[in-house]
């Protein structure tokens, strides 16, 4: 039962009650109120209308006595100018129709109790009923007119009932509005308990879908509901987090299974180089055995720190970017270097990290020296207010097919693949990572007779 409580079936439903009740209730208090405010009204008017009829009768010189033989159908008191009481219709053994205040001009409200009017009486002949049958035994609310005769000698009460159809019909619109109010409220309440339980079924079937998928069955797919609202969008995005989950995994798989592969490699050539020089000290050259260990310890070196790096790379926050001059990027990395001639047009500047560029450089410069024939070109440009690194050689080119690929990890190309010539297939892996950190791009360019690849990154004048 708590549980059905804090669900957000019951929250809503409860809203959705309790908003109704409201509403409908003020509504409805307002139409009573108003429809007896109308009835009230009328009964004032019509006490006026008696009044100033009295006024007219008594103005033509007739004295009150003779009122009851000239009006019908008005309940009413005249007094002197004292209070005195001269007439009144129905006829009164207590209270009065006057207001209790004496006479004043405009409207009141008078009660009369039960007992006070005596329709037996001689007074109250010609106006018996017009207050009502039982306004002997029971209290009755009557509306009293003021007003004066011409002479001013005379002051007349004037007096009427609401209408009792009326205010029946109003009561029982009273009754049925105190009972049906919450009736309806409560039907629009269940009627929101189903309509959301109905709305939420693709919820509950997605929140069960994700509950079942684990961290090794993640090409599961929420079920997505065919409407176009919030819940599909849901959905939609659920299925987005899952195959970018997805693939996360499984390049996070293949990257670890790549990776032992490659450490297990060289330490087992280090570990048979170890144990031959240990169980044949007198056949082998201690001194070779040393190099060829410390050639694979190198080369274990260097694949721990490509995975380190782009361990970071992965993992890395947007880092504080400076101004860098690709220029003397260029001139740091090819210092010292054969064979590599640089092409420099302007003095482009990048938003970056000037470390992390310059290994990017590198990368790609011991690449391209890795395939080359006679020598490898690097230029640095400015084009459409963004600044290129390209990095061109003259050796075997990269096949089309080939060139997304290669940016993958661990990858080697056919003719790249010995392990003693080649790296471990990180390089360009690492260049790729970089670039995007930079917020650019890197790709392989046509190129006749070797291979170009050129790296896009925005302007310092751009960004700012």
């Amino acid at each position: 039962m708590p549980d059905a409580v804090r669900s957000t079936r019951f929250r809503v439903a409860l809203t959705a009650f309790v908003a109704s009740l409201i509403a409908l209730g003020v509504v409805s208090a307002w139409l009573v109120a108003d429809a007896q405010n109308r009835l009230e009204n009328g009964a004032a008017q019509v006490a006026r209308a008696k009044a100033a009829a009295i006024v007219q009768v008594l103005n033509t010189g007739a004295k009150p006595a003779d009122l009851s033989l000239l009006v019908r159908d008005s309940a009413y008191e005249v007094t002197d100018r004292t209070g005195k009481r001269l007439v009144t219709c129905p006829g009164l053994r207590h209270g009065s129709i006057a207001p209790a205040d004496g006479f004043r001009r405009g409207d009141s409200v008078t009660v009369l109790r039960p007992g006070d009017v005596d329709l037996a009486m001689e007074e109250s002949v010609g106006c018996q009923w017009f207050l009502g049958r039982n306004v002997e035994t029971t209290e009755t609310r009557v509306h009293v007119a003021t007003d004066t005769s011409g002479d001013s000698k005379y002051h007349i009460y004037a007096a009427a009932r609401v209408d009792e159809s009326g205010q029946a019909a109003l009561d029982a619109v009273r009754t049925t509005l105190l009972v049906g109010v919450p009736v309806i409220a409560l039907l629009i309440g269940v009627i929101a308990w189903l309509a959301v339980r109905r709305a939420l079924r693709p919820v509950e079937a997605i929140r069960a879908e994700v509950a079942e998928i684990g961290a090794h069955d993640l090409s599961r797919r929420v079920p997505a509901p065919g409407s176009a609202d919030e819940i599909a969008k849901l959905a939609e995005t659920m299925n987005t987090m899952l195959a970018r989950l997805d693939t996360a995994v499984t390049r996070q798989s293949r990257f670890t299974s790549d990776a032992s592969h490659e450490l297990r490699t060289p330490l087992a050539s280090l570990r048979t180089q170890l144990e031959v020089l240990l169980a044949h000290p007198d056949r082998l050259d201690w001194r070779e055995a040393c190099r060829n260990a410390l050639l694979d310890i190198t080369r274990l070196q260097d694949l721990v720190a490509d995975l380190v790096l782009l361990g970071k790379l992965d993992n890395a926050v947007p880092a504080r970017l400076t101004p860098v001059r690709l220029s003397e990027v260029v001139e740091s990395c090819l210092s010292g270097r054969q064979g590599v001639r640089a092409e420099i047009t302007g003095d482009p500047v990048v938003p970056g990290d000037r470390g992390r560029l310059e290994r990017l450089l590198r990368n790609l410069v011991d690449n391209a020296q890795r395939h080359t024939r006679t020598g490898v070109t690097v230029s640095v440009s400015t084009v459409d207010g963004g600044c290129l690194l390209t990095v061109t050689d003259d050796g075997p080119g990269i096949p089309a097919a080939d060139r997304e690929r290669v940016f993958d990890r661990f990858v080697r190309l056919d003719d790249g693949r010995a392990r003693d010539e080649g790296g471990a297939g990180l390089g360009l892996a690492i260049v790729a990572e970089i670039a995007q950190a930079h917020g650019g791009t890197v790709e392989v360019a046509d190129h006749e007779g070797g291979a170009r690849l050129i790296v896009r990154l925005p302007s310092a004048e751009t960004r700012s």
